[in-house]
């Protein structure tokens, strides 16, 4: 398995590196930490004429027809800010959903958009009180005429607030499998947002008052079939986040070994200190087993070989190891750690925010078990 970047790849990840230096220092992750919208207008427009917003959106559809290699490396970058915004919702997630359930109208219509930055999208799937898989999605769309209702609340939808368009998993029977997938305009009567306070980052509550949708608005290969393309996308899109992670968790260990070698106590710097080396220990621990996990995962769904049990591992292992990394690095910083100006409290919140997104480490780990049987 030979896990080394191409020569385009790794100017990818140079300028991606030099973006981040000039665009999202410390400073303006911090500034943008309190901003509602959680990313500012003039870096979403420059990652999009770079095209990188489309990077897995085929040439076809306006997209720059990228390898999940190529997205892993840019958002694991992305990740050592953290650089916070839809870039994963909306360049990624609904990108791949729309790939497998849309017509050739839908994605002609929706996904060159995308790559331009023009629409910001959004999935929403989880519901007050219930719980992660297909079971856990209630709200039905009652049909009226030749139309679609929505009454109903999704809870913790990520970056739904500067979402243009929301995806929806909804309801269309009592069987388990009864679910289907519907592009929302937010701007619509009857759709309202909330944001999430605490550690939930970009998070927010979204409010369906009786939405009517248009059998436009249905993506078509989803019908009665919606979370087993909900399923197909995000086993694409589940190595991407945790790329994401991965760069956060990189990014909190040079900080730690950093602060290990500048900060004196008693005369010498506290990385002498074996029960400080014993947290950076623990943190580069938690890091390499993040890191191969997902490589290993990429690494096999680009060579279009089995990955499904890679995928469940590498995201029930990074939503661990991330929020243990971080709690690492807070052991090693102590009281200053705790600062938001420092710049460590954002990673903090992110590994938080993710646990649980998109299926929590439990349920991953029993969908790989459930692959390895088969």
């Amino acid at each position: 398995m030979d896990l080394s970047l191409s020569e385009p790849q790794r100017m990818l990840q140079e300028s991606a590196h030099s973006l981040m230096e000039r665009r999202a220092p410390r400073s303006k992750i911090i500034e943008l930490q309190r901003s509602e919208l959680g990313y500012e207008a003039e870096t979403w427009r420059m990652i999009a004429q770079l095209g990188w917003l489309g990077l897995l959106i085929p040439e076809s559809y306006g997209g720059g027809g990228g390898s999940l290699t190529d997205a892993a490396v840019l958002f694991e970058e992305f990740g050592r800010g953290p650089l916070p915004g839809p870039f994963f919702s909306s360049g990624v997630l609904s990108a791949l959903v729309l790939l497998e359930a849309g017509s050739e109208e839908q994605r002609r219509h929706y996904l060159p958009a995308i790559a331009r930055g023009e629409q910001i999208f959004s999935v929403a799937i989880t519901e007050p009180g219930r719980s992660w898989g297909p079971q856990g999605v209630a709200l039905a769309a009652e049909r009226q005429g030749g139309c679609y209702r929505l009454s109903g609340t999704k809870l913790f939808v990520s970056d739904a607030v500067a979402a243009t368009h929301l995806i929806v998993a909804v309801r269309t029977g009592p069987a388990l499998d009864a679910t289907c997938l519907m592009v929302v305009d937010k701007a619509i009567r009857g759709v309202s947002t909330r944001p999430l306070g605490g550690f939930l980052g970009w998070q927010a509550e979204v409010v369906f008052d009786n939405v009517e949708i248009s059998p436009e608005g249905l993506l078509v290969m989803s019908e009665n079939a919606g979370w087993a393309v909900l399923s197909r996308a995000m086993q694409r899109a589940l190595p991407i986040l945790c790329a994401y992670q991965v760069g956060s968790s990189q990014a909190i260990f040079e900080m730690s070994v950093d602060y290990s070698q500048t900060r004196i106590q008693f005369g010498v710097p506290i990385g002498r200190f074996q029960r400080v080396q014993d947290h950076i220990i623990r943190l580069v621990n938690n890091l390499d087993a993040a890191r191969w996990t997902t490589w290993e995962a990429i690494w096999k769904l680009d060579r279009e070989r089995p990955a499904a049990a890679s995928v469940h591992l590498a995201k029930a292992v990074t939503a661990e190891a991330h929020i243990e990394a971080c709690n690492a690095a807070h052991e090693v910083h102590a009281g200053i750690g705790s600062s938001l100006e420092y710049g460590l409290v954002p990673h903090t919140q992110l590994s938080r925010s993710l646990f649980n997104y998109l299926g929590d480490p439990k349920w991953h780990k029993r969908q790989m078990a459930t692959a390895l049987e088969w």
